[in-house]
């Protein structure tokens, strides 16, 4: 899976990221999905029967190599970088990027480092103070056509995490819209 999967981490991290004040979504059944405030891992799950995670990476970054975009959005420390793939039923769903600055993994009910196999979201929405903000969406360019991509900050018990998604081509989010 790592090898199919390379490519589009690689263009996670190089999408030209835009508001969704500015963005022109392909359906509504796409903005939707794009504009989840809630738990993707959760909305993804109720579009099957067994939802899983493939961890690819868990490893800390350290500061020096974060793009400045995401510094501005997290701070300047080492993070950790947890990036998965999201399958409903087997089938690729979603890539996802997680930035964790350290801070935020200190003094947390869970211990977000180790949280393996386990939908980050799941855990995260489970939090007490849990919001979204900085939400962006955009465009991936693949050898399957055009892939929508979100990002936002996540911030659980006041404390900071980036985290990108971009939606592969077997992700519910490109289902035709039911009449």
């Amino acid at each position: 899976m790592n090898q199919l999967i390379s490519p589009y981490l690689h263009s996670l991290s190089n999408v030209d990221w835009q508001s969704t004040e500015n963005f022109i979504f392909p359906s509504e059944s796409a903005k939707q999905w794009l504009m989840e405030q809630g738990s993707l891992s959760r909305r993804l799950g109720a579009c099957c029967q067994h939802l899983s995670v493939e961890l690819l990476h868990n490893h800390t970054l350290e500061k020096g190599s974060l793009k400045s975009d995401e510094t501005q959005l997290l701070s300047s420390s080492d993070c950790l970088l947890r990036e998965v793939v999201l399958q409903g039923d087997n089938q690729p769903w979603v890539v996802g990027r997680t930035l964790i600055p350290k801070e935020t993994l200190q003094n947390q009910h869970h211990d977000l480092s180790q949280q393996g196999e386990i939908p980050l979201g799941l855990t995260v929405f489970s939090a007490e103070s849990v919001k979204r903000d900085a939400l962006q969406v955009g465009w991936v360019e693949s050898e399957h056509g055009l892939l929508l991509a979100r990002r936002s900050r996540l911030w659980m018990n006041h404390k900071p995490m980036l985290v990108a998604e971009l939606f592969l081509p077997t992700s519910p989010i490109y289902s035709k819209e039911r009449v």
